[in-house]
């Protein structure tokens, strides 16, 4: 038993004599980092906010006279031109009363050559003894009334010739035309309603509100750039896809919303035929008039500013901070200030210098103060010093 028991003592100590050198191989030496430069980039200054669309031009189409509506010669939903006919009233009426007009004007107009005409023969009489004063007066005062009775008969005339017009319902801008609210055969006066409502398409507006702090911001942001010649405005639609076009800014509202604090800017943008669609086509643009998107105010010119990865930065209660190399690559805490980033990019606006060394990778390995082995990002890091070999026992 005592020699099985010496045996089992000298192999248990032969293992960890020979675990000892692999324990120092794979545990020694501070832990590998992957790193960074902090370097200037060319950064496109970028704001985001909520707008809605709106058509430049919105018209409502109302009847100005009371008559049946006999035909509606537009597609619902499709783009009209200015000046097409969208809707033919009942013109009978109307054509007979212009008839009625067109008499009484001949009428008046014959009553007013006669007029002239016993006025010249009563001036004519005046130097001779069967002349009389009073025959002229009478025949001018005749004369005068007969031109005022002409001039209201005209008028009629005139305003029939409006009304008869007015059967016709023409459109007195081009866009995109909505639902009809009444059919053929239906009465329709001034006080109807709006028959159909007309959208300009092409550009479009976008309006969105801003807190008055940003738009200071932004104020200070590009007054030396060119103001808002210096800014140009994208948009995302609602299913997350990027619009095609921009836009430019064109208005700030002169007055402050009191409820929520914030001013309302102005874009304009174009809206044009989506590729392959035809004017008369229904859904032919991308952009539709009370559509919510997401408006992205873009520096048309790039700045430099400072630049690491996302991934270099942490957070904790006090705020956002880095792991700098400093001597004897020692990881360094350092608190910085971001500016606008993307998530693959940090803009920093304090905390580090251009040319220092951050932490990029095996941030969870690093504690403030403690040695590391870094290595560029992506590069193979050196291999740590090797422990020095223990002297062997006698």
């Amino acid at each position: 038993m005592r020699s099985r028991f010496y045996v089992a003592a000298t192999l248990l100590l032969l293992l960890l004599t020979a675990a000892l050198p692999a324990r120092a191989q794979f545990g020694g030496g501070p832990p590998a980092v992957g790193t960074v430069q902090v370097q200037q980039r060319a950064i496109t200054e970028t704001s985001q906010f909520i707008g809605r669309v709106q058509s430049i031009d919105k018209v409502d189409l109302v009847a100005r006279v009371t008559a049946f509506i006999q035909e509606r010669s537009f597609v619902e939903g499709a783009e009209v031109n200015k000046g097409d006919i969208l809707y033919r009233l009942e013109r009978g009426p109307f054509e007979a009363d212009l008839a009625s007009k067109q008499a009484a004007v001949a009428q008046t107009q014959a009553l007013a050559r006669n007029a002239s005409i016993v006025l010249g023969r009563a001036q004519s009489l005046l130097s001779t003894p069967a002349g009389q004063r009073s025959a002229v007066d009478d025949a001018t005062a005749q004369q005068a009334s007969t031109a005022a009775q002409l001039q209201s008969a005209q008028a009629q005339l005139r305003a029939a010739q409006i009304n008869l017009d007015y059967t016709e319902i023409k459109a007195p801008i081009s866009g995109k035309i909505s639902r009809s609210t009444l059919t053929a055969g239906n009465v329709v006066t001034p006080g109807s309603g709006a028959l159909a409502t007309i959208y300009s398409q092409d550009p479009m507006y976008v309006l969105f509100p801003v807190s008055v702090r940003d738009v200071l911001d932004l104020r200070k942001r590009y007054a030396g750039k060119g103001g808002f010649s210096a800014v140009a405005v994208k948009l995302r639609l609602a299913d997350g896809s990027a619009y095609g076009q921009s836009g430019t800014l064109e208005y700030i509202d002169p007055s402050v919303a009191a409820s929520t604090d914030t001013l309302t800017l102005r874009a304009r943008i174009p809206n044009p035929l989506l590729p392959g669609a035809k004017p008369g086509d229904v859904g032919n643009r991308a952009l539709v008039d009370g559509e919510f998107v997401t408006v992205t105010l873009e520096g048309v010119e790039p700045v430099q500013m400072l630049a690491i990865p996302r991934t270099a930065v942490m957070s904790d209660q006090q705020g956002t901070y880095v792991y700098v190399i400093g001597a004897e690559n020692k990881a360094e805490q350092r608190r910085i200030v971001l500016g606008q980033s993307t998530p693959d990019t940090a803009i920093i606006l304090s905390g580090v210098k251009e040319g220092e060394t951050v932490i990029a990778e095996g941030l969870q390995k690093v504690r403030p103060g403690t040695p590391v082995n870094p290595a560029p990002v992506g590069a193979k890091p050196p291999a740590p010093p090797a422990a020095a070999a223990a002297p062997a026992k006698s």
